[in-house]
């Protein structure tokens, strides 16, 4: 289903969203965010590119799985009380979501939705809709997403896709939850004319071509990094000497997934506490600090390998894409630079000695 929608009423059907809960782009100090949002005046749809991604409204940085409880006084010695915590019914929106952060979010359902189904991510993951906005434009100069499989305008994970026309939108409804939110307000909405379908077919013809930055071939840097001599390689030493360790890369990217479990404890006796999900980073030292002591990844060189062949050889063969979407965060708000584009780019131009 294909509409149009004028932008000056965009608000008027978001207020009519009541039901959900609507993550929405807001300027918050200079730098843009997905939160909730109560009034929608307040949604940018201007915005470049969010700083941190809008993974955390189906993966939130820490969730509380159960609480559990200690007997009390009296009561029979070890008894143990739990009650799990499941995330509430209400369904959600991430409305204006770019195209690459609705593809990272369907690569992060292959994971939490694959050998294992996580009842928490799907708790939220199936009651949320993705309301995407295509890019005219790149939201920043470091955005390669062509590179990687994917579009300024592609559909990947999305409800419905929202493209920029100038006065109005032009919306495609994806899914039967796409149309389900468009039909809250028939009356805000028109059919779209020949016209208004041929410019968004150029403004879809045209974006990719505006995108400043690419790795080179990308399948054949994907299959050198998976090469037996490139563990080895003097690469990863080399690019990793600048790295300061704050995990700014991995914080930020909408397709990391790593995670800590934790027992917070508040009160010894009668016991009481939480068992906590929280975002982990595999650029942190103690990542992989095994109780022995042993570190298989002790240093900065190694951390920076684990993480681009996770998201380029590794995750093509267990699950057949990239687990990357080409958003440029990571190198955009890297303090020390260093470029995730180079690295490849370089891993594709080695010699086999080196």
């Amino acid at each position: 289903m294909e509409k149009i929608i004028s932008k000056q009423s965009v608000p008027e059907w978001v207020k009519k969203l009541e039901d959900y809960t609507i993550f929405a782009p807001v300027n918050r100090e200079d730098h843009w965010s997905f939160e909730v949002i109560e009034n929608p005046d307040v949604i940018d749809l201007g915005y470049l590119n969010t700083t941190p991604s809008p993974k955390k409204a189906v993966f939130p940085p820490r969730e509380v799985f159960f609480e559990f409880y200690g007997a009390e006084s009296g009561n029979e010695p070890g008894q143990m009380e739990i009650k799990e915590t499941l995330p509430e019914e209400k369904p959600q929106i991430i409305f204006g979501i770019r195209p690459c952060d609705a593809k990272a979010i369907a690569l992060i359902d292959k994971v939490f939705a694959g050998d294992f189904n996580d009842p928490y991510y799907l708790k939220r993951r199936e009651t949320t809709i993705l309301v995407g906005l295509g890019c005219a434009k790149p939201p920043s100069d470091n955005c390669f997403c062509t590179s990687v499989g994917g579009s300024p305008h592609g559909k990947t994970g999305l409800d419905i896709l929202v493209t920029d026309l100038g006065d109005d939108y032009y919306l495609e409804s994806l899914t039967p939850g796409g149309v389900k939110i468009m039909d809250f307000s028939g009356e805000l909405f028109r059919e779209p004319g020949t016209e208004e379908r041929g410019k968004a077919a150029k403004i879809h013809e045209s974006a990719p071509g505006k995108i400043k930055r690419e790795i080179n071939d990308v399948e054949k840097s994907c299959n050198r990094l998976g090469e037996s001599n490139m563990f080895a390689s003097p690469l990863w030493e080399e690019e990793a000497k600048a790295c300061i360790r704050c995990g700014i890369c991995t914080y930020l990217c909408p397709s990391c997934h790593c995670f800590d479990m934790s027992d917070e404890v508040e009160r010894i006796s009668p016991l009481k506490g939480k068992r906590v999900r929280t975002w982990d980073n595999c650029q942190f030292p103690d990542f992989t600090m095994h109780s022995s002591g042993h570190n298989p990844r002790p240093d900065k060189a190694a951390r920076l390998r684990r993480r681009v062949l996770h998201k380029y050889p590794y995750f093509v063969r267990t699950n057949g894409d990239y687990l990357c979407t080409g958003c440029g965060r990571c190198v955009t708000n890297c303090p020390v630079g260093i470029d995730i584009i180079e690295i490849l780019n370089r891993a594709e131009r080695l010699n086999d000695n080196e």
